[in-house]
């Protein structure tokens, strides 16, 4: 989509569709509205009395017009707010999702300041976005948006206009990741696809196959392969800033990357497996961030990592009653073989801590009981560092994306205790994503670290504010937020 700003007047932009925010009672009071309305032959006001509009967050109108160069008029509303970065990419979404069958579209704002200018241009090409990878003939779109403007007053906005975009195609391509279908999104497909950004964007690329992981005696990690015909992969991709870009901090970004879980020999219900192919989010959000930062010259260090395998059942698959050394020296007895996704990250988090970075924050797809908690649109935070995150929380409030802080309990720690070995993998049937973030904890020595369990809000089975239905590249966002806040507050 090309998207391009522009100081035309509003009834004489040209595209399909035209959108407007509307605050509360604003067709009564905004004069701008009221002008636009005349030119319309007061068409505007006729059909939300019809359709009883008042401008309320939510509400959308579509009218056909005449009197101006557009073909028809969106009216969305806003409430009493609208003035908000966040605020302005919902719009935007909203205008993008009605625009998106329709080959063009102009976007009037309620602020134009850089941030909000920003958020706009990133939902117009995230709320234009549709995964087709996989249709064919009569299932491909017949039309697609293929411009949009956005209407400003003011002269310049470039460069707000194009860190937008590059955060939209960061978001775009975890939403393209986790969408694909398992038997093609491989663990190797999964690197592949890292080392492809990497190459095309000056970030280093480095991966670990088996061997590789066999000489780190990362056990956990490939006990959980042990089923699976396909090799597992663990990513480091680094970015380091250049030139006048001098690095203040050094992040490192842990992802989980299941291409697909069977749940193992404790094997899922099918129902339950049908979307285990999005248990690899928390790699594709740790591949966009890297990326973005990359893109956007950020003077902060990054070291992206993330384990890739597939859950199985094959011939030497792992089983309940197991014990494996860890990659950190614990012994971890195995109580139930559908909770992998912590035994990969806690041997990737050991190998991160290495690096002994400022901050070490994971993006995992972690328990349901998570989602059980908080519902599907919001993430559990975990922390070991109060100023980490607080910073995280401050920088999710700007973008928009809920996350809960969880406690870290320690008197839950005694359910990971095992007869037989160091640790148990699970705690019992209460408090289970606090219990995994305290099996995670164990491995990130004096790191300050955060968990984030986006088991919820990266995956939908139904859209959701400015989040599709799928894969949503939820956390992409905000990351890049908290690198540039720590950036200028260092």
């Amino acid at each position: 989509m090309k998207l391009s700003l522009s100081n035309s007047s509003i009834s004489r932009v040209r595209a399909d569709l035209l959108a407007v925010p509307v605050a509360l009672h604003g067709l009564d009071k905004n004069a701008e509205l009221k002008a636009l309305d005349k030119e319309c032959g007061g068409a505007l006001k006729a059909a939300a009395k019809v359709d009883d509009f008042s401008g309320k967050i939510g509400e959308t109108l579509r009218v056909f017009v005449s009197g101006i160069t557009a073909k028809c008029i969106l009216l969305i509303g806003v409430g009493e707010g609208g003035t908000k970065p966040r605020d302005a990419r919902a719009l935007a979404v909203k205008a993008a999702n009605a625009a998106s069958k329709l080959g063009s579209m102009a976007l009037v704002l309620m602020s134009e300041d850089d941030d909000s200018l920003r958020a706009a241009a990133e939902g117009l090409h995230c709320g234009a976005y549709r995964y087709t990878t996989y249709f064919t003939g009569d299932r491909l779109p017949k039309r697609v948006l293929e411009e949009a403007t956005i209407i400003v007053k003011r002269k310049d906005g470039k460069a707000a206009i194009e860190q937008g975009e590059i955060l939209a195609e960061s978001i775009m391509l975890a939403r393209d990741l986790t969408n694909a279908p398992p038997n093609d999104l491989t663990p190797k497909a999964l690197a592949e696809a890292a080392k492809a950004g990497c190459e095309k964007h000056g970030v280093t690329y480095k991966h670990f196959d088996k061997k590789g992981l066999e000489k780190l005696e990362m056990n956990l990690f490939l006990a959980v392969n042990r089923g699976s015909a396909e090799e597992p992969r663990m990513v480091h991709m680094t970015y380091k800033p250049s030139g006048k870009h001098k690095s203040l901090k050094r992040i490192a970004f842990v992802g989980k990357g299941l291409t697909f879980d069977s749940g193992g020999l404790c094997i899922k219900p099918g129902p339950a497996m049908l979307d285990m192919k999005c248990d690899m989010a928390g790699a594709a959000v740790t591949i966009g961030i890297v990326l973005a930062a990359a893109r956007m010259e950020l003077p902060i260090e990054i070291h992206a990592l993330f384990g890739a395998t597939e859950n199985m059942t094959g011939d030497a698959a792992y089983r309940p009653g197991d014990v494996f050394k860890s990659a950190e020296g614990k012994t971890v007895e195995i109580i139930n073989t559908d909770a992998e996704g912590r035994l990969v990250l806690a041997d990737v988090l050991h190998h991160a801590a290495k690096l002994e970075p400022d901050y070490m924050i994971d993006h995992a797809t972690l328990t349901g009981a998570c989602l059980v908690a908080l519902g599907p649109w919001t993430a559990g935070l975990f922390a070991n560092d109060d100023t980490l995150a607080t910073k995280y929380l401050e920088a999710a409030e700007t973008e928009g994306e809920s996350y809960w802080r969880m406690p870290l309990n320690d008197e839950l720690r005694d359910g990971l205790r095992s007869d037989i070995a160091d640790l148990k993998h699970m705690g019992d049937k209460h408090g289970g994503s606090i219990t995994a973030a305290l099996f995670l904890r164990e491995f990130v020595g004096k790191t300050k670290w955060m968990h984030l369990d986006i088991a919820g809000p990266a995956f939908l089975d139904r859209a959701h504010g400015t989040s599709p239905k799928g894969g949503t590249g939820f956390g992409i966002a905000t990351a890049i937020r908290f690198l540039e806040n720590l950036s200028q507050k260092s």
